[in-house]
C-alpha cells in the first residue's frame, strides 16, 4: 500500500487551512518568546507542552527565530520581523563561525538567509548596509561549512557531522544551502597557501557522496538494498578514505530507514535540483558536466521520494522508522491512516512536514521539465501530506502548548522524547525542526494559492 494521493487538492483549496496555520502560529511565536530564557540554551522540543532545551549543539536556534521571520512574510506583520531581526543580531553572530557543526543551513540560512530573502524581495525596504551585513555573515557561514572537509581523493569528500571526521550524516544535504549562497554570492574558500577552494565544488561533491554511500538503488549493493531507503549516516576510514559501513544516529539501525532522515534527503535533494539547474554548463564543468550532476541528483530525489511513498501510512505521515522494532504489532498499518496514539511505534510528524517540501519541489521541477505525469505525482502527494498535517489531530490548538506541530520526535534510541502518563509511546509533543518546516511548507503553499512568487532560498523565484 502506500499514500493516498488525493488528485482534486490544490493550494488554493488549501488556503483555509494554510492561514490557519499564521493565526495559530503567531500565538505559539509569542508565547515562546515570553517564557524562553536564552541562558537555558535554544528551544529544542516540548515536554508537556512547554519547549524545553536538549541537544547535542544549539542546532534549533535558527528555527527559533527563522519562525518569525516567516510568519512575517506571510501575514506582513512587522512586529515579528522586528523581533526576528532583533534575536539574529543578539544571538546568532557565533552560529555564523561555528566550526564544530553541520548544521549552517538549519541555522544560518533560516535567519541570515531568510533576510536576504525578503530583502531581494522587496518586502523590506532596500538599505545597502544591512543588505551587506547578510551577506558577508552567508559568505562566512558557507566557507567555515566547507572548510569542515573529509578528503577522499583529488576533490572527493564530504562535510562531516560534529560526530567527527569518519562520519557523513544526510542532514547535511540541508546544510548545503549555506554553500550554495555564498558561492552565489562570489565567495571561495582560502586554504594553505592562498589555494582557491570553490564552494560550488565541495556542494556537489558532497552529494555525490551522499547519494553513492547513504542512498540505496537496489542495484544490490548490500542484502537491504532496498531502492529509496535510506542510512542515516556512513562511516568512513579516515587513514585510507574508504568507505566501512553504513550506520544511525537517531533511527533502529543501520539497516532500516529513520524517515527523519529520508525526508531530509528528499527535501536536500529536491531544492539543489532547483539552484542546480539555474547555473550554466560553464559553471558546472568543473564537477563533472550539467547533465552528470543533474542526472545524479534527479536519481537520487525520485528513488527517495518514491520509497517515501511506498512506506508511509495513507495519511502521508510516517512512522519514525520504517523498520521500528514493533511495527509488526501494527497489523497492516500501511493500509490505513497513522495512529499517533497507537501504543507500540511512534509516528513523526516532522518528517512529513519536511518531506512533503520536498516532493513539491521534485513534482513541480519534473512538470516545467515535461515530465507532467510523475510531476502531479508528488506534487499531489505533498499536498495530501500537507492535507493531514494542517488538521486538528496535528496542529496545537491549545492556548498553553507553545507547538505548533504536534506528534514529532526527536531521538526514540536515546530515550529523550516526552511519553504521556498512560502512553506507552511519545506522542502530543512538538519540535522546533518540525514547527519550523510546517510554517516553510504552509509559506510555499500560500505562496502559490495567492499566486506570489515561487520561493526559493536562493533567489526570487517565478
Amino acid at each position: 500500500m502506500a499514500i493516498l494521493i488525493d488528485p482534486r487538492l490544490t493550494p488554493v483549496s488549501l488556503r483555509p487551512k494554510l492561514e490557519r496555520v499564521f493565526e495559530l502560529s503567531a500565538r505559539k511565536i509569542t508565547a515562546l518568546e515570553k517564557t524562553w530564557k536564552p541562558s537555558a540554551g535554544a528551544p529544542v522540543f516540548t515536554v508537556r507542552g512547554k519547549y524545553t532545551s536538549r541537544g547535542w549543539t544549539e542546532w534549533t536556534q535558527g528555527f527559533q527565530f527563522g519562525a518569525a521571520l516567516l510568519q512575517f512574510d506571510a501575514t506582513g506583520e512587522r512586529c515579528f520581523l522586528d523581533r526576528g531581526r532583533t534575536a539574529i543580531v543578539r544571538f546568532m553572530a557565533s552560529h555564523v563561525s561555528h566550526m564544530g557543526v553541520h548544521d549552517h543551513g538549519f541555522n544560518n540560512v533560516s535567519t541570515y538567509g531568510n533576510l536576504l530573502r525578503l530583502m531581494r524581495e522587496g518586502r523590506i525596504p532596500p538599505n545597502d548596509w544591512e543588505r551587506e551585513f547578510y551577506e558577508l555573515a552567508l559568505k562566512v557561514s558557507g566557507a567555515v561549512q566547507a572548510a569542515r572537509w573529509t578528503s577522499l581523493g583529488g576533490e572527493r569528500g564530504y562535510i562531516y557531522s560534529f560526530n567527527g571526521p569518519h562520519s557523513l550524516f544526510l542532514d547535511t544535504l540541508r546544510s548545503l544551502r549555506s554553500l550554495a549562497l555564498a558561492h552565489q554570492l562570489g565567495h571561495v574558500l582560502l586554504g594553505e597557501r592562498d589555494r582557491r577552494i570553490s564552494l560550488l565544488v565541495r556542494l556537489v561533491e558532497h552529494i555525490r557522496t551522499t547519494v553513492e554511500y547513504g542512498v540505496y538503488f537496489g542495484e544490490g549493493r548490500d542484502g537491504y538494498d532496498v531502492r529509496g531507503r535510506t542510512a542515516h549516516e556512513s562511516i568512513f576510514n579516515v587513514n585510507d578514505g574508504g568507505y566501512r559501513c553504513p550506520n544511525s544516529q537517531q533511527g533502529y539501525s543501520p539497516f532500516t530507514t529513520w524517515t527523519r532522515g529520508l525526508a531530509w534527503t528528499i527535501l536536500g535533494l529536491a531544492e539543489q535540483l532547483e539552484y542546480l539547474h539555474m547555473l550554466a554548463e560553464a559553471d558546472l564543468r568543473s564537477c563533472g558536466g550539467r547533465s552528470a550532476v543533474l542526472g545524479m541528483l534527479l536519481k537520487g530525489a525520485t528513488a527517495t521520494a518514491d520509497f517515501y511513498l511506498t512506506h508511509t501510512p495513507t495519511c502521508g505521515v510516517p512512522m519514525w522508522d520504517t523498520g521500528a522494532p514493533n511495527l509488526y504489532r501494527l497489523g497492516d498499518y500501511l493500509t490505513r491512516p497513522a495512529d499517533p496514539f497507537n501504543p507500540w511505534e511512534p509516528v513523526d510528524s516532522s518528517a512529513a512536514a519536511i518531506a512533503a517540501q520536498g516532493l513539491f519541489r521534485l513534482g513541480r521541477y519534473l512538470s516545467a521539465r515535461g515530465d507532467v505525469k510523475s510531476g502531479a505525482r508528488y506534487r499531489q502527494a505533498a499536498l495530501t501530506v500537507s492535507n493531514t498535517l494542517y488538521s486538528e489531530l496535528y496542529l496545537s490548538r491549545a492556548p498553553r502548548h507553545q507547538g505548533l506541530l504536534l506528534h514529532s520526535v526527536y531521538h526514540r534510541p536515546n530515550g529523550w522524547d516526552y511519553i504521556p502518563r498512560g502512553q506507552s509511546v511519545p506522542n502530543g509533543e512538538s519540535s522546533m525542526w518540525g514547527d519550523y518546516h510546517a510554517l516553510e511548507l504552509a509559506l510555499l503553499l500560500l505562496r502559490e494559492a495567492k499566486g506570489e512568487s515561487y520561493l526559493t532560498f536562493f533567489g526570487v523565484g517565478k
